[in-house]
Order: C-alpha cells, then structure tokens, then sequence
C-alpha cells in the first residue's frame, strides 16, 4: 500500500490541508507517546501507583461472556492455546519467559485471556493461574511498554478484576496481597493512559470495576475516578439507536458485556449503576437484536467478525423483552430488510473518522445476506485481530462495488499508522439513504460519494420483494456534478468496475451454462440463482476471517467497464431455484 503522502493506485492525491493536518496530529502522538515511556517506567511513576495499600477484596463480578472449562483444562495438561497458536509449557512451566509463536498469541497471553477459562476449570485452575500470574509479575510486574501498554492492560485489569475472589480462595495470604497490590497498580495506570482514545469508555469501565473489587479507600477512589471518565465518554460512544460509535457490531457487543458486568459489580457494592450506563445497555441490547441475523449470528461490518450463536444469546441473557421490531438504525447508519425467506442488512452511513476510524472499513452500502437460514453473501470479516491483513479493509473485500483497482478509502501506513494507529482516510463522507415499506417489499436507495477520486458516485437500489422471496438489485456509477479538476485531468478512459458478493466459507457456488447466472448454495444445500446482465461473471478466491484467522472463502464477481464521463450499471437479481 501506497504510503498516504503519494498518490495512490487510482491517482488521487488527498489535499494538502488534509494530509498536513495529519502529519501534524501524528507527530503530536509520536512525541507524547515517547514522554509517556520514559515518565511510565520511571520510579516516581511507579511509587506513584503503589498508593496506598488494599486491605481485603469486596466485590465479586461476573463477567456473561461464555467461558470454555474444557480449554482451562488443556492448560493444565501443558498446552496453551491462544489466538490460532499454540504453546506446550507442561503443567508447571513459565509461558511469560518463552518466546511466544506469534504476536497476536503474545497479545492474547499479556492480556490475560486465558484467565476466564482456567478459572473455569475449578480450583485447581484457580491455582495454577495464581503460578502463571506470579511468573508474569517476575519479569512484568514492574512496567513494560508492550505489557503495559493499553493493547494489553486494559483486558488484563478486566480479567483480573473478576478472578480476584476466585483466586484469593486458593491463595495465600501473601499471594492474595499480591494480588490485590497487582490489581490496584495496574488499574491506576489503566486510568492514567490517552492513548488510543476510541477505547476510552472501555479503559473507564474496567477501572471502575476494579475499584469495585477493591476494598476500602484505594477502591473508592478507583470508582470516582472510573465513573467520572465513564461520564464523559458513554454518549458519545453508544449512540442513540445503541449503535457503538465505530460503527462496528461486534465493539457494541463486546461493551454491552462489559458494561453489565460493571453494573453487577456496582450492585454488590450497594452503589447506583449511573442512568447513562443503564440506558447504554438497554440501547446496545436493542442493536445487539438489530445486528444478529436469523441464524443466531451477528453481521459483519467495520472491523467486527461474525459472533456465534452462543455469544450473542449470552450477551442478551439478561433482556427478558424478546424480539424487537426494529429495522432501521439511522444513527449508526444500517438498514435491515426482512421478507419471505431472504434476510438483509445493509451499510448506509459513511465509515467512522478519525480516531474512531482505526478498525473502520472503505466498503460504504455493502450488505449481508441470509437466505433461508443460510449465511450466503457476506463480507471478508476482517478484524483488528487479523493484525498486519489491512488489505481486507478496501472496497473489493465486502459485497459492494469496487472501481478500477481502488478503493473508496484507505488505512493510513507507515509513520502515520505508527503514530495514530490505522486510521482510515479519504473515505465516502456524504452517505444518504431512503427507504419505502409496503405491503409487497421494502425499497432501499444507498448514494455515496467514496468513488468522487474518480468522478463518480455510486447509487445502489435494492428490492426486497416478499410476495416473490427474492432480492433484486441495481449498483449505479454516475458522473458527480463537478469534479476535482486534479481526480478528472488526463485522456478520457474506461474503468473496469466490478460487483462482488463474497461468499460465507459453507456456501458455494457454479456458474450455469449460459455463463451469467450463478448457482449458489449454502449448509442447508438450498439453492438460489443470482443472475444478472454484467458484461463479465468470474468465481474468485477470497477468504473469510474467524477470530483473526483466514479462512478459504469465495466471491462471485460481475464485471462492467465504466467511463467516468458517462457512467455505467449492474442489474443483479438473487431468487430461489426451484426444487
């Protein structure tokens, strides 16, 4: 990928003004980050966050994510396995003092991960995570970049928090000191930090709930503290219709987890849970229901994965009302269409900007469908886990339409990404959509701009048609009213553009013999035709991400030519085969 100060593969160079302003925001990051590191692992620092000293643990939270017994069980036969890579350290050897197979599996082991499921295990795992916490603290305890950093704190000082009581049970009076010395440091730096500031409701929750956990005065303190930063951030995070702020369906799930384990917490410490926190978890549980499809699973869209079944009706144990109606989410930008057997959700809104943009995508009106219980079309799934795989963030990896060999946005790299992080740049920043009900169908118009580098903007019309059961689809490039003089200067030319519609892992495809219409079918091996008057059809490899991890997938690609003056269509049609 282009660094961001060259022109990319299309030609479009973004305007001075914008790529200054983030250069200037990068070198500000750059420098407070290096004054952070040499103040953080300072000796007045770390005085600092002894503080004063905690006397007894009060608060026991649980956390409603799933735990897996059976997998703390593997840890105490020898083998640890975390984030697709593996690590045998037999039933008493140190992993913290072993290099680990990949960076993704460090994370993963700083982080504390594998606590929920040891802990699980009995208290057997209880004592061999109390061993595995003491060989942490032997080469970590004190400070380090990577394992103090916000990457790893902030779920290690969650996990801790709710193990504490767990631990303590099998522990010694010295280790349960540790332990809470452990908890209260790590929480206090936890509070400290400002990097990566789209994790700053996050941070705030976990402080809190370690301050739950922690008697006395150093807790209370931890709850003011974390209560006050949660004050300034949950609104701006979960917005009205319970969408999270990076418009990522699964960040809403992962804090709707978090923040009713803050509010069990709160409760066993005879405290209020703050009316914004209460009214954050009745919105997130409402999109959590709006983003999960009919097999269970949730949509996939900026930088979030497909979570299972399992998880999301964990996530949702604890909202007794059932299926709402809702169908649009206009603050987070999504449509869902439902009728017959066909299931739709839709991207309307433009990807999120700035910091919040780290795990965004340049994929603006992209859809998911569900056709009879089967995920069919979907996108790459791509995730912050899939560290390094940015590529999988550009247009022609999700079902939408991509132009030429460029994308509708791109993540920023090199000195900028290390500085600011991944943000996504120069993406669809005008995104409207209109939508009619009725009776025989739902009709769903989404226009951007992302394509404006190259003249053109991008209508796509979608019908639902429930009497028929099927979908029927029109992707629109139009010539923009005026053009950048510097995007449309040069000879006139054709693009290439193309439809793509990836497919899910169990689905498959064929084309027939006229060589447009494609067969495709999913699990339930129930057929459906997508036919359509491209001037080209192709079957492609793609890939599917599941925890980070790539996984063999496919995409079906109608192929056009388009000239930026002029303009060009796609008309598509997804119908059930009969028999």
């Amino acid at each position: 990928m282009a660094p961001a100060v060259k022109r990319s593969a299309n030609g479009y160079r973004p305007p001075a003004r914008k790529r200054a302003r983030v250069l200037w925001r990068a070198l500000t990051a750059e420098l407070s980050t290096h004054v952070e590191r040499e103040w953080y692992g300072s000796g007045p620092h770390r005085l600092i966050l002894s503080g004063r000293k905690v006397e007894a643990l009060a608060a026991h939270p649980r956390d409603p994510r799933p735990t897996n017994a059976g997998q703390g069980r593997r840890i105490l036969a020898g083998t640890l396995a975390l984030d697709g890579g593996s690590l045998r350290i037999g039933e008493a050897g140190d992993p913290f003092d072993t290099a680990s197979p990949t960076r993704r599996f460090a994370v993963s082991l700083h982080r504390f991960d594998w606590l929920p499921d040891l802990v699980a295990a009995g208290p057997d795992g209880a004592r061999r995570a109390l061993r595995l916490i003491d060989d942490w603290r032997r080469t970590f305890g004190k400070w380090n970049a990577f394992s103090w950093g916000p990457e790893c704190l902030e779920r290690r000082a969650f996990h801790l928090a709710c193990a504490a009581r767990s631990l303590a049970a099998e522990a010694s009076d010295a280790e349960a000191a540790d332990l809470r010395r452990d908890l209260a440091r790590q929480a206090r730096h936890l509070a400290e930090i400002q990097k990566i500031p789209a994790r700053a409701l996050e941070r705030a929750v976990a402080v809190t709930i370690a301050g739950c956990v922690l008697a006395g005065k150093p807790g209370e303190a931890l709850i003011d503290k974390g209560l006050k930063a949660l004050s300034r951030h949950i609104d701006r995070i979960v917005l009205p219709d319970g969408g999270h702020a990076t418009r990522s369906p699964e960040a809403g799930v992962e804090l709707l987890f978090d923040l009713l384990t803050l509010d069990d917490a709160l409760r066993q410490r005879g405290k209020p849970t703050p009316e914004a926190a209460a009214r954050a978890i009745d919105r997130l549980s409402t999109a959590t229901r709006f983003f999960t499809l009919g097999d269970g699973g949730l949509a996939a869209f900026h930088g979030g994965e497909t979570v299972g079944p399992t998880r999301i009706a964990a996530a949702l144990a604890h909202d007794d009302s059932g299926p709402r109606p809702l169908m649009s989410a206009p603050h987070s930008g999504y449509q869902k269409m439902v009728g017959g057997s066909l299931e739709l959700i839709a991207d309307c809104g433009p990807p999120a900007a700035g910091f919040l943009s780290i795990a965004a995508c340049a994929q603006p009106a992209a859809i998911e469908i569900l056709c009879a219980k089967d995920r069919l079309i979907t996108s790459c799934g791509w995730s912050p886990e899939a560290a390094g795989a940015h590529a999988f963030r550009l247009s022609d990896a999700a079902s939408t339409v991509s132009v030429g060999d460029g994308s509708a946005g791109r993540p920023l790299s090199g000195f900028r990404a290390k500085a600011l992080g991944p943000w996504l740049v120069d993406g669809a920043t005008q995104v409207s959509a209109e939508r009619h009900d009725d009776v025989g169908g739902v009709w769903l118009d989404i226009v951007h701009d992302g394509w404006r580098h190259v003249g053109l903007t991008h209508t796509r019309r979608l019908f639902l048609d429930a009497v028929a059961d099927e979908l029927r689809g029109e992707d629109s490039l139009t010539p923009m009213a005026a053009l950048d003089l510097d995007a449309a200067s040069g000879p006139r030319r054709y693009l290439p553009f193309a439809v793509r519609f990836h497919l899910h892992p169990e689905a498959r495809a064929s084309i027939a013999r006229d060589g447009k219409s494609v067969l495709i079918r999913g699990p339930n091996n129930i057929g459906w035709w997508l036919r359509n008057d491209a001037v080209d059809v192709e079957i492609a490899p793609s890939a599917h991400f599941d925890h980070g991890l790539a996984r063999k997938a496919g995409q079906v690609v109608l192929k056009s030519q388009v000239r930026p003056e002029v303009g060009a269509k796609i008309r598509w049609k997804l119908t059930r085969a009969e028999g």
